[in-house]
C-alpha cells in the first residue's frame, strides 16, 4: 500500500467501503490513512 498515491488510497477506501468488501481489507486501509496522517474526515468520505 505504501506504492498507492494517497488519493488512490483514500479512493480504494470508499470503493472498499461502497462494496462492502471484506472488513480485515478495510482495516488495513484504515490503519494506512491513519499512518499517513490521512484522518480529516472530509477526504474520507467525500
Amino acid at each position: 500500500m505504501e506504492r498507492l498515491s494517497d488519493e488512490l488510497l483514500l479512493e480504494s477506501y470508499r470503493k472498499a467501503n461502497k462494496l462492502n468488501l471484506n472488513p480485515d481489507f478495510i482495516n488495513l486501509i484504515e490503519k494506512e490513512i491513519k499512518r499517513r496522517n490521512l484522518t480529516d474526515t472530509s477526504k474520507i468520505n467525500n
